[in-house]
């Protein structure tokens, strides 16, 4: 039976490529600012970007909540009842639609053998990299990556774990080399006129909010990110833009 859902609708086109909601930050009850993980850093980022006068309420998208028949319209209900967040490369293992390219601290991630066999490009990096290697193989790999495959849509997972200090991620990379790598990434998408969609993602550290915003408005101000022009597809409303767009971008925070 077909599934039914209303959770995309048309944005103005004044509106800038950026989704938001203020309850993607967790309180409870003070308890997490005991936490390691900045369950507020996404509230942070649009203050900041408020702040550089960049963003208001009225011209950023409202994230909308999935509900389970929205889920409905992409999975199975056997998907749902089974999902156990064991992470992408086991999601789309054997989704040959799909391909994946990871960077990560070899020596910590991934744990899974299994779900590796899902990554079609590996770039692994050693403990305490830096901006200048780093950001070679960001730019080398995303060139041969979308040189080997024509995607429809780039689904781009912009992780601040990489900075330097970061408990987790065992990296050194400046939040300069961060802000540079969210530019190679869209231009290499720009290049090619395929539509990217950035999400924010992990980031253990107080101060990945100021670099997230930073880097949006890089994005910006190198002509990367910006309202939907006459003739360009909005990213808002249509991530899945063809190959021959003119390259959207939207930003998920």
């Amino acid at each position: 039976i077909p599934h039914h859902t209303e959770l995309y609708g048309s944005t103005p086109k004044t509106s800038l490529p950026i989704v938001y909601h203020s309850d993607y930050n967790i309180t409870f009850m003070g308890l997490e600012k005991l936490h390691p993980f900045d369950a507020g850093k996404w509230g942070k980022v649009i203050h900041f970007l408020k702040e550089e006068q960049f963003i208001t309420d009225e011209n950023i998208v409202e994230a909308r909540e999935a509900s389970e028949q929205d889920l409905l319209v992409t999975h199975t209900k056997r998907y749902l009842n089974r999902l156990k967040g064991n992470g992408h490369e086991r999601d789309f293992l054997d989704d040959q639609r799909v391909f994946i390219m990871d960077m990560y601290n070899r020596h910590i991630y991934p744990r899974d053998a299994y779900a590796k066999r899902a990554i079609k490009r590996r770039v692994e990096l050693d403990w305490g990299t830096e901006d200048s290697e780093y950001l070679q193989k960001v730019e080398l790999h995303c060139d041969g990556a979308l040189n080997e495959v024509r995607p429809d849509v780039i689904v781009y997972n912009a992780g601040t774990d990489i900075l330097d200090g970061d408990p987790l991620g065992g990296l050194s990379i400046s939040p300069h080399g961060i802000v540079k790598r969210d530019e190679l990434v869209f231009r290499a998408a720009r290049r090619r006129g395929i539509p990217i969609l950035m999400v924010t993602s992990g980031g253990y550290q107080k101060k990945t909010a100021r670099i997230i915003a930073d880097s949006i408005l890089n994005l910006h101000h190198q002509g990367l990110i910006g309202p939907e022009r006459e003739g360009l597809s909005s990213a808002a409303t249509s991530p899945t833009s063809g190959p021959g767009s003119s390259g959207s971008a939207l930003t998920a925070i």
